[in-house]
This record gives structure tokens, C-alpha cells and sequence, in this order.
């Protein structure tokens, strides 16, 4: 996915349409909670599947991903060396110290929210540990450049530097998944523009107050290359090592970055 209109600025969203999609992201993020609580040894992706799903519509709101371009499910489920797109189901069980990202949204009066988070059933490895804390890291050092006035690329660069960065301060080899990234976010789920995960600053669009992207940066421990599954929808890395992968709904606004899918 790349530009296919070069807009000089993302549009910003006036404070209430902000609130909006913050109802949305709430909703999201009571639905990652649940769906972690659920998470046990034995457990199949598909029950949690079904656990998300209660929680949306139980808000009043829609699973943003059930049906999206065929999709069947309303997360994304994807264990250890998957990186995003899994599919729920039965045959996927979950089992100790596995790492297991899930990755949700939910529609709620035509606004979205989407947001991701890997956690670990039970004790993981302490590698597979630092990896999850060092993705996590990083995504914070993203959303603290979304702010008015920065370029599209600089959140890019930001999050290419801290991976660096946390490669050291983690004490783990991480690998920038080649190809996927972020993207714009508001009446629908994916808006332009894309946003890379790794770049040079100083270009692209310019973020207004008030603009709104997803910033999710998916680190690999051994490769940054992957493959999509016969499903057309599970991505892989190519050499089976684990990934993580974290995501956020993020507004710039004069007080700073605005996380809009809190998990409270």
C-alpha cells in the first residue's frame, strides 16, 4: 500500500468528532481486556474471537473487521510467528508461554477505532519477553511524534530510531517487518495515508491538529521478510521466528499526542 493521492496535509477532526472515535477506541479497548482475560492454555483463537465480539455488540457497537474485504472474524488473531492478519478458529490452541497478538475494532455511530496488543499466555521466554516490552517501547516513542506540524515521515523515522534504540536497551535483535505499517483512520478503518514503519523524515503529508493515524510497529526477532498463508490472510515470518506487534489510534492535538483507544 503507498500513496495514491499526495495530500499535502492529513485533515484534522474537530474536537467532537475526536470524542467520537474515542467512544469507538474505548470499546476496543475493553475488548482487548476481556479478550486477555480469557486467554488461557487450552483456549482456542476462536473463543476469543467470540468473547470480542460479545463485548462490541454488547456496546451498542459493530466488529470493524468481520466482513472487512471477507474477513470472518472480528479480531486478528495471530500467535507466535505470525505477525497480524490471523485468522480465529478451533484448530489454533493456545498453549503455554506462547505470545499472542491480538488486533481489534470496533464501529460505533460511523466512527473506528483500532488498536493491537501482543501478550504472553502464562511465562514466556525471557526472550520472547523483551521482545514484546522492547515493541511495546516502541510504539510509545512513535506516538510521542504525532504532533501538529510534524511530517508524515518523522513518526517513521521515530519509530526506525527507537527500534535501534531498544535493540540495546532490551538486549534483543528486532527486525522492522518489510511492507506493513500504519495507516489514516476515521469513517473507515484504513484511510490514507500509509504509514511506514521505518523512513527518512521530512516527508509526506503534514499533520494538522486534530489529524488521526494508527501507528503499529511490528517487530520480528530473526527476519523483516514474511509470507501470507493459503488463507490470503495470515502473515507469517519467513523464518518462523516470533513477533510482536502493537497499535494505538492516535490524534495530534496542541496538548500533545491523544491516544484514542484507552484501555481503561
Amino acid at each position: 500500500m503507498g500513496f495514491r493521492r499526495k495530500r499535502t496535509v492529513i485533515p484534522g477532526k474537530t474536537p467532537g468528532e475526536l470524542d467520537a472515535m474515542e467512544a469507538a477506541g474505548e470499546i476496543v479497548g475493553r475488548a482487548l481486556r476481556a479478550v486477555k482475560e480469557a486467554a488461557a492454555p487450552g483456549v482456542t483463537t476462536l473463543e476469543l474471537d467470540a468473547v470480542a465480539e460479545d463485548v462490541i455488540r454488547s456496546a451498542g457497537a459493530v466488529p470493524t473487521f468481520k466482513g472487512y474485504g471477507g474477513f470472518p472474524g472480528s479480531i486478528c488473531s495471530s500467535v507466535n510467528d505470525m505477525i497480524v492478519h490471523g485468522i480465529p478458529d478451533t484448530a489454533t490452541v493456545l498453549a503455554e508461554g506462547d505470545l499472542v497478538s491480538i488486533d481489534c475494532g470496533a464501529t460505533l455511530d460511523g466512527w473506528v477505532g483500532d488498536s493491537a496488543w501482543t501478550f504472553a499466555v502464562g511465562e514466556p521466554t525471557d526472550e520472547h519477553r523483551r521482545l514484546n516490552e522492547a515493541t511495546e517501547w516502541v510504539l510509545a516513542r512513535g506516538i510521542e511524534a504525532m504532533v501538529p506540524g510534524a511530517r508524515l515521515t518523522d513518526i517513521s523515522w521515530a519509530l526506525e530510531c527507537a527500534t535501534a534504540d531498544a535493540e540495546e536497551r532490551f538486549g534483543v535483535d528486532l527486525w522492522i517487518v518489510d511492507g506493513y505499517g500504519g495507516h489514516g483512520i476515521g469513517r473507515e478503518m484504513h484511510e490514507e495515508p500509509y504509514l511506514a514503519n521505518e523512513g527518512r523524515p521530512g516527508r509526506g503529508p503534514v499533520i494538522e491538529e486534530g489529524s488521526t493515524l494508527a501507528i503499529e510497529p511490528m517487530l520480528a526477532l530473526g527476519t523483516a521478510d514474511s509470507r501470507v498463508l493459503d488463507d490470503d490472510w495470515g502473515v507469517v515470518t519467513l523464518d518462523g521466528s516470533w513477533a510482536s506487534h502493537w497499535e494505538h489510534t492516535v490524534a495530534a492535538t496542541a496538548d500533545g499526542p491523544r491516544i484514542l483507544t484507552p484501555r481503561r
